[in-house]
């Protein structure tokens, strides 16, 4: 068995690995939050594209600003940014490719100065992020930019050296507008409604705090185009490494397990030059809001509608969840009687068929996507993911009860313990508000939606409370499979 590393990368004759030469590939693109999802996305993209021998000044550096972004730094060094991308199929077969797009990782807290200088080099024309849905500051109900975190604080401060993705994409502008150098477009890739609308508004809004000179000049040249990425990419843990290692002869300290399937519609907006990502299959649109509100609210949505049902009634895993047909006819109730009303035709995309694929790549048993990792960080996914849809059915008079389901059991699994009284481990940056709540809603029924903050006036909406209260109840009294039958009963 042998370590990937650029010395090594010769000898794996039975893998594909990067056909170009990666000392002249060049950084064009410096991205902020290298996780699975990235590499498994874009970092994969643009290797493809280098592969035919083109983009070799697209090359890719990684930024880590967050503690534990120091295991990548870690790795990265290690591997020379090498990493393999593994396909699972669903019949078992495997197809791993390394991939060599990221040429540095840097980590911002040893260096702000160099990821600044990076940014502000004229060469660097992209900073794309994966900064989670939290990562932007968005208050949960007025939907403006929310200061109050202590690390924006600080980079308001004049003189700071940054902390946040905002502090240092403003100070790399202002390098740049000193300089004369032309701006960068920031390309958001995060599972966020107008991902790029919104990372405009917030660092514009951070802007106008920090230099409202900047926050002006930052109007008009600085493009943010909107974009939706797909692709199920669940946490790397010891049995893919160990699974590489014995079927390849390949030590990978991290590599990147996902589906076959992938969608990338990106908004072909911005502030200059970009890689010809459409060589290799991504859709370059005029409008990406169809493809993202279609992810959002069908595959996204879907998976908190999978993930508190499934993991209450004793499942621990998506594909064992979509094995069980009383949980697939209610994901697939809620998307077509729920969400697809709120969507608008999806050009090139056949509605359907894309909600039964939903079913099959969820079911798939070898991605083992864990229904904790689907559980996790729920007070930012909910109020973009699933309550929109909620809001947009009252106004419509549309059903909900399925939606409202949903909630239902998010605030019973909140409670921390399953049906079975094992612990569950919450994990939210609201987790003590979110346990506090819950416990409580036994003597006040409410108490969970009634956090206005991330549930708004919907407390106070007669329909959604009934639908609400008759789920949470059942969930109680019957449990979740009992909830569910009971609800295809009484056809919601």
């Amino acid at each position: 068995m042998r370590p990937l590393n650029a010395q090594s990368l010769a000898s794996f004759a039975t893998l594909a690995t990067p056909t170009y030469d990666r000392a002249q590939v060049r950084t064009g693109i410096v991205h902020i939050g290298v996780g699975g999802f990235h590499r498994s996305d874009e970092a994969a993209y643009l290797d493809l594209l280098m592969s035919q021998g083109k983009a070799l000044d697209w090359g890719i550096t990684g930024v880590g600003l967050l503690a534990q972004d120091r295991r990548m730094q870690q790795v990265m060094a290690e591997q020379d940014c090498l990493y393999t991308l593994v396909l699972k199929h669903a019949d078992g077969s495997l197809h791993p490719r390394v991939i060599g797009s990221i040429v540095q990782y840097l980590f911002a807290p040893d260096d702000p100065e160099a990821v600044l200088e990076l940014m502000a080099d004229p060469g660097t024309r992209i900073i794309s992020l994966t900064i989670t849905e939290g990562g932007y500051s968005v208050h949960p109900v007025t939907g403006d930019f929310d200061a109050d975190d202590s690390a924006i604080q600080q980079d308001l401060q004049s003189g700071s050296t940054p902390r946040t993705a905002f502090g240092f994409i403003t100070e790399a502008l202002s390098r740049r507008r000193a300089r004369g150098v032309l701006p960068f477009t920031v390309m958001s890739c995060d599972n966020i409604a107008g991902n790029g609308a919104v990372a405009h508004k917030m660092i514009g809004a951070f802007a106008r705090l920090k230099d409202p000179e900047l926050a002006d000049w930052l109007e008009g040249r600085v493009s943010f185009p909107n974009s939706m990425v797909d692709r199920i990419t669940p946490v790397t843990t010891e049995a893919d490494r160990v699974l590489l290692a014995e079927q390849f002869g390949l030590q990978d300290a991290w590599p990147v397990v996902c589906e076959p399937f992938t969608q990338w519609a990106l908004e072909d907006r911005f502030s200059g030059a970009r890689p010809a990502l459409q060589d290799v299959g991504v859709q370059m649109v005029s409008e990406v809001e169809p493809y993202e509100l279609m992810k959002l609210r069908l595959l996204n949505a879907s998976h908190q509608g999978l993930c508190y049902l499934g993991y209450l009634a004793g499942y621990r895993y998506t594909h064992e969840v979509c094995q069980d047909s009383l949980f697939t006819n209610f994901l697939l109730g809620y998307m077509d009687h729920e969400a697809t009303p709120t969507l608008a035709p999806v050009p090139g995309v056949d509605l359907q068929q894309y909600k039964h694929e939903l079913i099959e790549r969820f079911a798939n048993p070898q991605i083992r996507d864990t229904l904790a990792r689907l559980c996790a960080e729920s007070s930012d996914r909910i109020p973009k993911w699933l309550l929109p849809v909620i809001r947009e059915q009252l106004a419509t008079g549309g059903e909900i009860g399925r939606s409202a389901l949903v909630v239902a059991a998010w605030a019973r699994y909140a409670e921390g313990r399953d049906e079975q009284g094992q612990p569950i481990e919450i994990v939210d940056k609201r987790r003590d508000q979110l346990i506090q709540r819950a416990r409580r809603q036994h003597e006040e029924p409410l108490i969970f939606i009634s956090d206005r903050g991330l549930f708004g006036d919907l407390v106070d909406n007669e329909r959604f409370v009934r639908a609400y209260r008759w789920a949470l109840d059942s969930l109680h009294s019957r449990g979740a499979v009992g909830t569910l039958r009971a609800a295809t009963e009484n056809q919601m």
